[in-house]
């Protein structure tokens, strides 16, 4: 099962998400030929075209548990203040060569918005 985790984010700026995984005994998980895919969309049921992707990193060394999600500041920018949903999955294939997809974090993010216009 995910993690739950609501996040507030400034519209039209750069974020960046850190995220650490652990395994279920504490230690870090390794991330050795996982990929790594999150979306925002207004809710559950938006089309595909609504998606707004963060570009997605697993840190080196991928045994260290490190997920990196950034947005620029364009795509906050293009967003309409407000709430979102959001998802990151992390996936593998087995010896089978079978796609083994998990979810490891859900929630909501609001977009604030901002002032500012350059």
């Amino acid at each position: 099962m995910s993690q739950y985790e609501d996040i507030v984010i400034d519209q039209g700026a750069d974020q960046t998400i850190q995220l650490e995984l652990t395994d279920t005994s504490g230690d870090k998980k390794n991330l050795t030929g996982y990929a790594v895919a999150a979306q925002i969309r207004k809710n559950y049921s938006s089309v595909d075209s609504d998606a707004v992707a963060f570009s997605t990193q697993i840190a080196s060394p991928a045994t260290d548990g490190i997920i990196n999600l950034t947005l620029t500041n364009s795509q906050t920018g293009g967003m309409k203040a407000g709430r979102y949903v959001y998802d990151v999955e992390i996936s593998s294939t087995d010896s089978a060569s079978n796609t083994l997809i998990e979810r490891i974090l859900e929630g909501q993010i609001t977009v604030s918005p901002s002032v500012t216009r350059t």
